[in-house]
């Protein structure tokens, strides 16, 4: 059986960041900590924290935090159906680490999140990433389940369809008198300075892409990780780019923001995965999820 102490360190130390703060919310000493995870690495014969600014753990550490969260997630649910077996106070809320991309959040899965906490007592860990890159989230074991736009199947996990999010190009009435004047066109809108999220945000180039322009050659790119500071860029004119229709659409009525070539979106199709270990566990949450998407996201099996 595994030192539960040392998972118990070991989880402190990877979601903490420092050795010293997990100590601090371990209420012992950083040696203390330290001697434990030193003694759960020799027993597993493997080096499992990465020390840093911050620390990290290895794949294996990563993976043995997730096992942590699993039995915080059982134990709350005994606590839950048994309360005798375990005193309320006697065992730490559990913690769960979810990756989602920014679009999602600031639409449709704040509500899933809302419906989920209004019936539980467990926590939400939400890290933010492209939707093209929370499924290696969730095979690296950083989270337990994930909102992403990979279909295929991953190992040990289930995949669940939630719908498309549907984009559209957009950039401010003073921006495409600059620079689109004489025709918006696939072509010349790939040479006209472009927003992205970030450097993993490829929604600009997919949209091009799927016009037969490759835009990947066009240098001329804004970074701005911010779901409002993108927005503000965009009214502001600094550039085009990619926007969920939902967020756009009010924009678009009031003519403050112009759709580039009106009728051509682009729709990503979402998932939601998470390991199959855990399942049981989370089978509220999946289900305030899927109910949360439906409300929002188009259709998968619509054209």
């Amino acid at each position: 059986m595994l030192d539960y102490a040392g998972l118990e360190a070991l989880a402190a130390v990877v979601r903490e960041g420092s050795f010293e703060r997990a100590a601090h919310k371990l209420h012992v000493t950083p040696s203390a900590v330290s001697q434990r995870i030193k003694q759960l690495e020799e027993r597993v014969g493997q080096a499992l924290v990465l020390r840093g600014q911050p620390c990290t753990g290895t794949e294996a550490g990563r993976r043995l935090c997730l096992h942590v969260e699993q039995v915080a997630l059982l134990e709350n649910d005994l606590r839950r159906k048994n309360p005798e077996l375990i005193p309320e106070g006697q065992a730490a809320l559990p913690s769960l680490k979810l990756a989602v991309n920014a679009d999602s959040l600031s639409t449709w899965f704040m509500d899933a999140m809302a419906a989920f906490t209004e019936g539980s007592n467990e926590l939400l860990d939400i890290s933010i990433d492209d939707q093209d890159h929370t499924a290696q989230r969730l095979k690296q074991g950083e989270v337990m389940a994930a909102v992403t736009a990979t279909g295929s199947a991953i190992t040990g996990c289930n995949t669940w369809p939630l719908g498309r999010m549907r984009y559209v190009a957009v950039a401010s009435p003073a921006f495409v008198q600059r620079y689109l004047s004489q025709d918006a066109t696939p072509q010349s809108i790939a040479q006209a300075p472009m927003m992205c999220y970030g450097r993993k945000d490829s929604l600009q180039d997919q949209w091009l892409q799927s016009l037969g322009v490759d835009g990947r050659r066009n240098a001329a790119r804004h970074f701005l990780p911010s779901n409002q500071g993108y927005s503000r860029a965009l009214e502001l004119g600094m550039g085009w780019g990619m926007h969920p229709v939902q967020m756009i659409e009010s924009e678009l009525k009031l003519g403050r923001m112009v759709e580039l070539i009106p009728g051509q979106s682009l729709d990503i199709p979402m998932y939601w995965c998470h390991t199959r270990s855990a399942q049981a566990s989370l089978q509220r949450l999946t289900d305030c999820v899927i109910q949360a998407a439906a409300a929002c996201l188009e259709p998968m099996t619509a054209q």
